[in-house]
């Protein structure tokens, strides 16, 4: 007589990829925030002078022939909840392995991400900041440079997610989770870049 050994216990999901998107996200908001951080510094040390009547104190810190274009900021902030949505219509139809509908709402994702890349485009030529022309314009450049840099980032990383969506991968919710908390973390970081960059200036 022989006793068979009960089988092994299933083994938990490590969930790699999630956690290290947030890792990545965490350290990418630490720069963002770094970056935020010295905008303000360099905002709040720019030199003054009084105006022509006396009246006032003007801050030199952005000159006064540069316009923000606050349809094309604002409506890159307002459609960034709308990614964000996108995102997790994804995961809750991996969730069902409904892969129709998981690929659909990546492949508008990724609209989404073409449509914000082409209104930070849009803000670049229409405001036309000179690098060198100080602080104003090398920290500008550098922080909406480096968001923008995410943003084609997140865009890639939906990309995979889509390709392998349509490759068949109905078990591959930890991607397209990770690849929707990479979006959220954009959302937000995104936000506090709008508020001070273009809003306070």
């Amino acid at each position: 007589m022989t006793l068979a050994l009960p089988s092994a216990p299933s083994q938990t999901s490590r969930r790699q990829v999630l956690v290290g998107t947030a890792l990545v996200a965490a350290a990418a908001g630490m720069l963002i925030a770094g970056m935020l951080a010295m905008w303000m510094k360099f905002r709040a040390g720019a030199p003054t002078r009084e105006s022509a009547d006396g009246l006032k104190i003007i801050k030199d810190w952005m000159s006064k022939d540069i316009i923000v274009p606050e349809v094309a900021a604002n409506t890159m902030f307002a459609t960034f909840p709308f990614a964000a949505l996108m995102a997790q219509w994804a995961v809750y139809a991996a969730k069902r392995r409904d892969g129709q509908h998981r690929s659909l709402a990546l492949v508008i994702l990724f609209g989404i991400g073409i449509a914000i890349v082409n209104a930070q485009v849009a803000v670049y030529a229409q405001m036309e900041v000179v690098v060198a022309e100080g602080a104003f314009g090398a920290m500008f450049y550098a922080i909406t440079g480096t968001m923008l840099a995410l943003i084609v980032s997140g865009m890639a990383f939906t990309a995979v997610a889509f390709f392998r969506s349509v490759g068949g991968r109905d078990d591959d919710l930890q991607v397209i989770s990770a690849n929707a908390l990479y979006w959220y973390f954009l959302t937000a970081a995104f936000t506090a870049v709008w508020f001070f960059v273009y809003v306070q200036k």
